[in-house]
């Protein structure tokens, strides 16, 4: 499929700058199994599970990936921390990225004294750098303990690496963290479980609908744009992603729908079925951890997740293309264009989308 056949247009005005308050008030848009779209409010999504439902979240929680440095010419650097390869070594993004070959340093802190050295080791398949990481006052090659002060010193000089579409500042960092973050390692939030207060959980218990947890750690394979001219060219770069036992055994006893909160705790739950036994809707899943470069495009067959809750996706991005593989692309972009036509707020801080898993026949393409 050509990735112009996931564009729509969007009114700048409608790219969320700010989070509401609270968290819950944000309007719901509600893609039922079969009919059109419903204008609801996030507060009326326990009113759309059933008991036995399962919501699966993502407890992933962002780290302070944004680091500011200079070279020695007084030209500034900014990186964002993806992945940490090991103590003191991390594959980030570079801005800018050209000038910053093997070999080039860069130095972070104050100016007059720095804290932290950098030495560029590597370029990755996707225009990434690996940088190794020492105490400024380490001279040459340091040791594990050094390579570990230094992760230390970043994470204290690191900020919230905000998506680049949000021009405001943020007064308050835990605005753009879930109130159930426990497991750091994530460059970008994963945004629809924002939207959830203890109010919220609340409902849910006293409806029967039970909770479980993943951790997928969101780096530049969720938000890396889609280039290529058709979608089946793009690749997805990997990310960290572990399934718990107590998960595992929740989904497997499940007597009603596994709901998946956000994209990313959809590739989880999709990545571990890949492996699963069984042939069914639902296979058994086993307790693991691992890498997942899962891509899901129209055509996918889904076994695990029956329902999503989202929000709305950047056009020609890899997780509209999800979505529309989930509820169908003709579905997906009528809803999009309705919620244009509406006034929703979109991406990071915007509304979310509760999107149910087509009756088999009604998917489309």
């Amino acid at each position: 499929m050509r990735l112009e056949l996931f564009d729509y247009p969007l009114p700048e005005e409608l790219i969320a700058q700010t989070p509401v308050e609270p968290r819950d008030s944000s309007r719901l848009l509600h893609l039922p199994a079969n009919g059109g779209p419903r204008h609801l409010r996030f507060l009326d999504l326990p009113d759309l599970l059933q008991p036995g439902d399962l919501l699966v979240f993502n407890d992933t929680r962002v780290q302070p990936a944004r680091v500011l440095g200079r070279k020695s010419t007084g030209a500034h650097v900014e990186l964002l921390l993806l992945t940490r390869l090991a103590a003191g070594r991390w594959e980030a993004l570079a801005f800018p990225a050209r000038r910053l070959q093997p070999g080039v340093e860069i130095l972070f802190g104050p100016e007059e004294a720095p804290t932290v050295c950098g030495r560029v080791v590597g370029v990755g398949s996707e225009g990434t750098r690996m940088i190794e990481f020492r105490p400024a006052e380490a001279s040459g090659d340091c040791n594990e303990a050094s390579a570990v002060e230094a992760d230390l010193r970043l994470h204290a000089l690191g900020s919230m690496p905000l998506p680049p579409y949000i021009h405001q500042r943020l007064d308050d960092p835990e605005r753009y963290q879930t109130l159930y973050a426990r497991e750091e390692g994530s460059a970008a939030a994963p945004t629809a479980g924002l939207h959830f207060t203890p109010r919220v959980f609340h409902t849910l218990e006293q409806r029967g609908v039970r909770t479980a947890f993943v951790t997928l750690h969101v780096g530049i394979g969720t938000f890396r744009p889609v280039k290529t001219e058709t979608i089946q060219e793009h690749r997805m770069h990997e990310e960290w992603y572990s399934l718990p036992a107590a998960t595992a055994r929740a989904i497997n006893e499940c007597t009603g729908r596994v709901i998946a909160v956000g994209t990313t705790t959809v590739r989880t739950l999709e990545s571990a079925a890949a492996s699963a036994p069984g042939h069914g809707e639902r296979p058994t899943l086993a307790a693991g951890a691992g890498k997942t470069s899962l891509y899901i495009t129209p055509g996918y067959p889904f076994r695990v997740v029956d329902a999503m809750l989202t929000n709305f996706h950047m056009p020609k991005s890899s997780l509209v293309i999800m979505v529309s593989a989930f509820a169908g692309h003709d579905r997906v972009m009528a809803a999009y264009a309705e919620a244009v036509r509406e006034r929703y707020r979109f991406f990071s801080f915007g509304d979310a989308c509760f999107i149910e898993r087509p009756k088999s026949g009604t998917r489309g393409d």
